[in-house]
């Protein structure tokens, strides 16, 4: 079995890889499905609020649109990064709670659960998931105005969300890979494929002999300059990496491999190349393809938002913010409400429960056991007598 068989096994290339277009139809879907939401639940206002709805309350719900769902999205999970670099946790961390942001919210709108709320709870759930387990008091005393049953209440959600499937393929192993087998080349021990006929040492020399890096004029003319640019080429990828890839789409669209070799191509592409000449033939149907693949990933990261908003993009997120804040399900406002009610009646979750049968089974069983702890002296033994 190769890797590529061992990856289309994974959850996330069944369930999280998609084409472009099957991507745009999902975040449509879930738009128009949110939008009609919330109309409804003006139209149909809770029990007590009778002096909301009717036909005009629907007509001025101005919902968000698809694209600024996703730019309020998108700057959560930048939010995501700058809490977890403040707090200090791994970027394997960073990286995951900032997938689980964006996978909840290709099926769930913010007009249903403000990325505000669910932020945390993603947070803390990557914690969990990559091994970097934190007692969930400590971690809400990092986050102002924050409780524990702030963090924990969507927590539930948020699994449902990622449809129960908590592993995240990350492209950073295989850039680190990538870094080492470099390095054996300058070192004189690394191999190409079986097709590739020359020694390692004449492999180094055809290294020396590649283009030269971004900004240089000259090519590499000792080992050791070949050391730091691989060096300098390797940093360079894996802050795109950190950055880039976790704000784009693109680990819906592509593989962790292809992820880092488009980081590396873009760090210092006659280095990238020259690695690929090393692993796929030259007459390989299989390679333009590939570059194709790689070319088009490569834009995607170079394509990302930058770091820190500017002036204007900072005007147009509090605009969509403000514009969100009157069009949010007033149903689904209350998570701490919502997860009790849960506890106390699964069968009141619009369906996402469990079955009405185990639920009354269970409701029975509870109200019996609240009847008998009244009881000074507990129930009554059981008649055992023939």
């Amino acid at each position: 079995m190769t890797e590529d068989d061992i990856y289309r096994t994974s959850t996330q290339y069944r369930l999280w890889s998609f084409t472009p277009e099957t991507l745009a139809s999902l975040r449509a879907t879930t738009n128009a499905a949110a939008a009609k939401g919330v109309k409804d639940a003006y139209y149909t206002p809770p029990l007590g609020n009778e002096q909301v709805g009717g036909d005009a309350a629907v007509a001025d719900v101005d919902c968000l649109t698809v694209e600024e769902e996703r730019k309020i999205v998108g700057y959560y999970c930048l939010r995501t990064l700058d809490f977890v670099d403040f707090c200090e946790y791994p970027t394997n961390v960073k990286a995951t709670a900032a997938q689980y942001l964006k996978r909840f919210y290709l099926t769930n709108s913010p007009m249903t659960y403000h990325p505000k709320e669910i932020m945390p709870t993603a947070v803390y759930l990557a914690m969990k998931s990559e091994d970097n387990f934190h007692y969930v008091k400590s971690f809400a005393e990092k986050l102002p105005n924050i409780t524990t049953e702030d963090i924990l209440a969507p927590e539930f959600l948020l699994t449902q969300g990622l449809r129960f499937t908590f592993d995240v393929r990350h492209p950073f192993h295989g850039l680190e890979g990538g870094f080492m087998e470099l390095l054996a080349f300058t070192n004189g021990k690394g191999h190409g494929g079986p097709w590739v006929k020359k020694s390692s040492k004449e492999l180094r020399d055809d290294m020396m002999d590649i283009g030269p890096p971004p900004g240089a004029s000259s090519r590499t003319s000792s080992v050791k300059e070949l050391v730091a640019r691989i060096q300098k080429a390797h940093d360079k990828a894996k802050e795109t990496l950190k950055t880039s890839a976790l704000l784009t789409d693109a680990y819906f669209l592509y593989t962790p491999s292809q992820i880092w070799l488009s980081a590396l191509l873009l760090a210092d592409e006659p280095l990238a190349r020259f690695y690929i000449d090393t692993k796929v033939p030259a007459m390989s149907e299989m390679k333009p393809k590939l570059l194709t693949v790689l070319k088009q990933c490569a834009e995607m990261l170079s394509s990302s938002p930058i770091a820190q908003p500017d002036k204007e993009e900072k005007k147009e997120l509090k605009r969509i913010d403000k514009k969100l804040a009157q069009c949010r399900n007033p149903q689904k406002m209350d998570l701490v409400g919502m997860n009790k009610a849960r506890k106390r009646d699964p069968a009141q979750d619009g369906g996402d429960g469990l079955d009405e049968k185990i639920a009354k089974k269970r409701r029975l069983e509870r109200e019996r056991s609240m009847k008998e702890s009244e009881d000074l002296f507990g129930p009554a033994l059981p008649d055992k007598r023939p």
